[in-house]
């Protein structure tokens, strides 16, 4: 068994690859996938903040059983506020196959499955992107969306311009043109598709700032007590979640406009198993919304897709070695 590093899995993983290999595990709905738990804890005796264990587990009959154990640390300044490792087993034998880096294994299927939802619901045409955070997600997001979607022009804000900055450096291998965006109204106001990826527990986007034809992708607010768009925004979009009943419980962006009566659940117009059963894009006019809390699916899936390719290349390093017994 081995470890397979963060770099390892960010070379291994390509997102067209991810994202039509997540299509069709949404597709075939062949991983099964019971609930998550969730354990909050306070990691100091001096205050009052808490972090988050996420025990999230999956298994494919003839395939993989995964694990990934997380720790969500929304106090980290120096180091990422994700963090954990992914078990990956034989499911027939039990036999372990591979840990794995779980951050990245997090953020680049979290990109994958909003880009995977974007590619029905968001513009066809979409050119421009707004990124409102500058976390660990926010390079993977941009990559992902620039997948499947014409992005000529990316808006990154964050609370610090600096950070704001580090991320535009960190895609500059894409053919489009990257900036600090200083005003997150100004940016939608641009923007065809907005990704929204943050910590935050008020609202940082809008209704109000809504332009038509436009798309939003809300990946933060992972609490019932976080929520990055306010209650006018969720009441005018066409909202679509990547699983139920989850998302309604697990995240503010939902379960507050819902508990106030704002929305009811009868307003969440579809999720990634019922989009896609459809070919993308889906046509419709007005503003979308996808909003993500995440599924294990999605781990097992981008870990059993790094722990192929990894087993390829081993069999080709090791080719010339047999061919000369």
């Amino acid at each position: 068994m081995k470890f397979i590093t963060a770099e390892t899995i960010r070379s291994t993983i390509e997102y067209p690859q991810l994202i039509t290999a997540l299509r069709d595990a949404f597709r075939s709905q062949s991983v099964e996938v019971p609930q998550r738990h969730h354990h909050h804890y306070r990691y100091s005796a001096a205050h009052d903040n808490e972090n988050t264990l996420l025990l999230m587990p999956a298994w494919q009959a003839n395939g993989f059983l995964g694990v990934k154990t997380v720790v969500v640390a929304p106090d980290n300044r120096e180091q990422p506020s994700i963090q954990g490792q992914y078990a990956l087993f034989d499911a027939a034998t039990g036999t372990p196959r591979a840990i794995m880096d779980a951050a990245s294994i997090t953020a680049m299927r979290t990109a994958a499955a909003s880009a995977l939802a974007a590619d029905y619901l968001a513009p066809t045409d979409a050119s421009v992107l707004l990124m409102v955070g500058t976390g660990t997600l926010a390079p993977e997001l941009i990559r992902a969306h620039a997948s499947v979607r014409p992005i000529k022009e990316v808006l990154v804000w964050g609370r610090s311009a600096a950070k704001a900055q580090r991320v535009v450096d960190s895609v500059s291998e894409l053919p489009c043109v990257a900036k600090v965006c200083e005003d997150i109204e100004q940016g939608m106001a641009q923007a065809d598709i907005v990704s929204c990826a943050t910590l935050s527990k008020t609202p940082l986007i809008q209704g109000s700032w809504l332009r038509p034809n436009q798309h939003i992708d809300l990946v933060g607010a992972y609490r019932p007590d976080m929520r990055e768009a306010d209650d006018d925004l969720i009441r005018q979009v066409a909202l679509y979640v990547d699983v139920m009943p989850h998302a309604l419980a697990e995240t503010g962006d939902l379960c507050i406009p819902l508990s106030n009566g704002v929305i009811s659940e009868s307003s969440v117009l579809g999720h990634l198993p019922s989009l896609c059963q459809s070919p993308a894009p889906i046509a419709r006019q007005g503003v979308t919304c996808f909003k993500s809390v995440g599924h294990a699916l999605e781990d097992l899936v981008a870990a059993t897709l790094v722990h192929a390719v990894e087993r390829a290349r081993e069999d080709c390093s090791l080719a010339p070695l047999l061919n000369n017994l």
